[in-house]
């Protein structure tokens, strides 16, 4: 991962392979069209404060995700300037916002692949600056080529090595704030590219045992108790809704515990994360063009796991819990039917009328586990209904809830983490529709609002009391497209900031 640091060195002196500046659409846009960003003063002045004129010549406009390089002034250790756009030029005495500045260092850190070290001079007023850019910097500068030829030397990026180091001028290594930032962005974005890593993997190397097996390996790495259950303690358990999905592969199906606990916490969360590892549909068999994608479909999973092990690496002052219900669901001769009734770990039975609507039946099972340890709340996080992506589109997650006040708590962490998300409700008409004439609920409901019926059956399985919300993933998971800001095509990582800062609320007694 690209080494981060903090400099007060000036941008003219300072040995770098290039120097990254920011540049905004001027508010007021009377005279000039752009402006250069706070953080850059000493390179504009090196151009006789004339900067923003030859890159307008150029063509740069400030816009977001824009992109201009140009030589560096004479003078200059640097040989190169990259100019990146901010967007908007914020109101007079507001700063650029923390989103601005991910997606501005993730668009500069993916620029300079082949780049072995890069000065960022972004406006920096505070140390949640600092974060913002880091996060950005290696958010933006990850890539998976494992499978490549170029992967074997540590290649990547057609060939280029991701940005080896990047400096961020204007940061003050010895002020503590500074460098809390820097260290808890390093933490979080080296479990979030972890799990970028996981749901990236394909599925002939990732079944449900060897996703066991790298949860098995980081949480001995962190100090974080590890507990799996394989065919026989889950049967022996009754954990039908896991078994049922799993039943026809030849790769068994896996629950996995993992417990950080803070000596000095005084409340509890559990994270549930759906795993199938790949979705076929089962025998409800997805259509040609619909399953090249289903390795992804472990998205939730991964997530809760970058989860928790950054809770640990930050030394969280709360007790998290995750749960992977690790599962692969594919047709064959054992394989459960459209028609067949599961007994679920809680004691209910599903009727499951299509065995594509699988991810639903693993949560109900952890979510029931989860419960029984009655955590102060419990999240769950998967892709789970392609009805969510036609609501919300592919960048944007749905977030529903039994409590109104803890859906916002959770849609606010999400949008100041720079993860969009969008409160969804869990209209109770549309329970009817999951009656069953022989079974206690039927694993589908109506047609329309597809999404928000998936999450009045998890809620089904979720104990009495407990606080819980839900985050429908399944759009913003995968990316299929190019990249852009901080996301690269294919996994993206999407929720690990969100569980993160819930975990951190709820250590600050801010859990709503």
């Amino acid at each position: 991962m690209t080494a981060l640091t903090l400099s007060t060195a000036a941008a003219p002196g300072l040995r770098a392979d290039a120097i990254v500046i920011g540049v905004a659409k001027n508010a007021a846009a009377k005279s000039q069209g752009l402006v250069v960003a706070p953080g850059a003063e000493a390179v504009d002045e090196a151009y006789d404060g004339r900067l923003a004129g030859v890159l307008e010549t150029l063509g740069a406009t400030g816009a977001e995700g824009e992109v201009t390089k140009l030589p560096a002034p004479s003078g200059f250790k640097a040989p190169l300037v990259v100019a990146v756009g901010l967007g908007a030029q914020p109101e007079k005495d507001a700063g650029f916002d923390a989103e601005a500045l991910r997606r501005a260092a993730g668009v500069a850190a993916r620029a300079l692949a082949g780049v072995k070290k890069a000065a960022f001079a972004l406006p920096l007023t505070e140390a949640a600056d600092a974060g913002a850019v880091g996060e950005g910097v290696l958010l933006g500068a990850y890539a998976f080529e494992a499978y490549k030829e170029s992967g074997k030397d540590t290649k990547a990026k057609n060939g280029k090595a991701p940005l080896a180091e990047a400096a961020l001028l204007g940061g003050k290594p010895r002020d503590k704030a500074y460098k809390a930032a820097i260290e808890r962005a390093a933490a979080v974005c080296e479990e979030l590219n972890r799990a970028r890593d996981l749901v990236n993997t394909p599925p002939n190397d990732l079944n449900p045992e060897a996703f066991a097996a790298v949860a098995q390996a980081a949480a001995k790495e962190h100090g974080i108790k590890v507990q799996v259950l394989d065919e026989k303690a889950l049967t022996k358990g009754g954990y039908g809704g896991i078994l049922g999905v799993g039943a026809g592969s030849a790769s068994g199906p896996r629950l996995v515990k993992l417990s950080y606990t803070s000596s000095k916490a005084t409340k509890s969360l559990a994270f549930v994360g759906k795993g199938i590892t790949y979705d076929s549909g089962g025998i409800s068999l997805k259509p040609a063009g619909h399953n090249e994608t289903m390795k992804c479909d472990m998205a939730g999973a991964a997530a809760v796991f970058a989860a928790v092990v950054a809770a640990a690496r930050l030394g969280l002052e709360v007790n998290v819990t995750g749960w992977l219900a690790l599962a692969e669901n594919m047709p064959s001769g054992s394989a459960t039917r459209p028609g067949d009734v599961l007994r679920m770990y809680s004691g209910k039975t599903v009727e499951v009328l299509n065995t594509d609507a699988e991810g639903r039946l693993v949560l109900a099972d952890a979510l029931w586990a989860a419960s029984q340890e009655k955590p102060d709340a419990i999240i769950d996080v998967a892709t789970l209904t392609g009805a969510m992506m036609l609501a919300l589109g592919n960048r944007t997650y749905g977030v529903m809830a039994n409590d109104d006040a803890f859906r916002a708590t959770v849609h606010e962490a999400a949008e100041e983490v720079g993860e969009p998300a969008w409160p969804m409700p869990l209209p109770e008409h549309l329970r009817k529709g999951m009656d069953s004439a022989t079974a206690d609920i039927a694993n589908m409901g109506e047609r329309m609002g597809g999404g928000l019926v998936a999450g009045l059956f998890l809620r089904e399985f979720v104990g009495e009391g407990i606080t819980w919300a839900h985050l429908d993933i399944a759009g913003p998971a995968f990316n299929e497209g190019g990249p852009f800001g901080y996301t690269p095509k294919g996994g993206t990582g999407t929720a690990v900031r969100t569980l993160v800062r819930v975990a951190e609320l709820t250590a600050a007694g801010d859990l709503g």
